[in-house]
């Protein structure tokens, strides 16, 4: 708009736009787009990062197999981080079992003594322990204490640069790094879940006998009569599929660290993080396909 002088005003901003009503709109839909281009970012990178880390589990297996037949497999590397993951998470499955199996027995022994079954104390602590903790604690742990030492180191190597110098040398770091540290995984989950077992299990009878007034004979009684030798294999492949995700996840984030070290503590929560939230979904689906198939029934 021309002045008095001729000269042009400046004109206010948001002047226009302030009577446009399809401004908001223009802006929500931007607002839509933005959520919409995150979210896909999102779904796609963890789809690809899965995808990646499924495909090194598989060579990882394949290599670990080859080297088997050939006599070429590093027992003594696996033999070491076997025994490293049990002193890292030995003690601290025992005092989650103990807790876990207290809470159990106390939280159903009152509900089943209302109902005037006590005798059934003894089923329902031991599958609750069987079915569900174990599995579940041995995949914590593992993911918790196992998948971030694992991580660090594979990242800190990946920083160093040493996993590049393997590759110059014609070293296979997934052969060489990822395989061993895969079997000893794959030894340590079944032996940590039958520990959480029998401490679990055992912590439960002492509640049930001391606190509830059930006698040994009937807890044991009606635990042999509901578990089956199916709830314990049940059990170990759980904890077998949960230990071999959470190795592949660590090994996975570990050799893809890059940054520094604020690159390797980024591999290690993510390792932490994705490898229990993977467990938990994959335990959901793994119990109702078993209770499709295998229902609870008298042994």
């Amino acid at each position: 708009m021309a002045g008095v002088d001729g000269e042009v005003a400046p004109a206010r901003i948001g002047a226009t736009d302030a009577g446009d009503p399809d401004v908001p709109e223009a802006e929500q839909a931007s607002a839509a787009r933005i959520i919409r281009r995150n979210f896909s970012d999102t779904v796609l990178s963890s789809v690809a990062t899965l995808g990646r880390a499924l495909r090194m589990g598989a060579g990882a297996v394949y290599l670990g197999a080859n080297d088997a037949i050939r006599g070429r497999f590093q027992i003594h590397e696996t033999l070491a981080q076997a025994w490293f993951l049990i002193r890292v998470t030995a003690v601290p499955s025992i005092l989650m079992a103990i807790p876990f199996g207290v809470i159990v027995s106390a939280q159903v022994g009152n509900i089943v003594s209302e109902l005037g079954a006590d005798s059934m104390i003894g089923a329902a602590g031991g599958l609750g322990v069987i079915k569900q903790g174990a599995p579940m604690a041995t995949a914590m742990l593992l993911g918790g204490a196992g998948a971030a030492a694992i991580a660090a180191d594979l990242g800190a190597r990946t920083i160093r640069e040493e996993v590049d110098a393997l590759r110059v040398m014609g070293i296979d770091p997934v052969q060489r790094l990822v395989v061993p540290r895969i079997a000893a995984m794959m030894l340590v989950a079944p032996l940590l879940n039958i520990l959480i077992i029998f401490v679990g299990i055992s912590s439960g009878f002492v509640v049930a006998v001391s606190a509830l007034n059930v006698t040994p004979g009937s807890y044991w009684q009606s635990f042999g009569s509901f578990t089956t030798s199916i709830d314990v294999w049940v059990s170990l492949i759980k904890a077998l599929i949960f230990g071999f995700l959470v190795v592949v996840i660590a090994c996975q984030r570990g050799l893809e660290a890059k940054g520094g070290p604020r690159g390797v503590a980024d591999g290690v929560n993510a390792a932490v993080v994705m490898s229990i939230a993977a467990a938990v979904v994959l335990n959901t689906v793994i119990t109702q396909v078993v209770t499709m198939f295998f229902p609870v029934r008298m042994a």
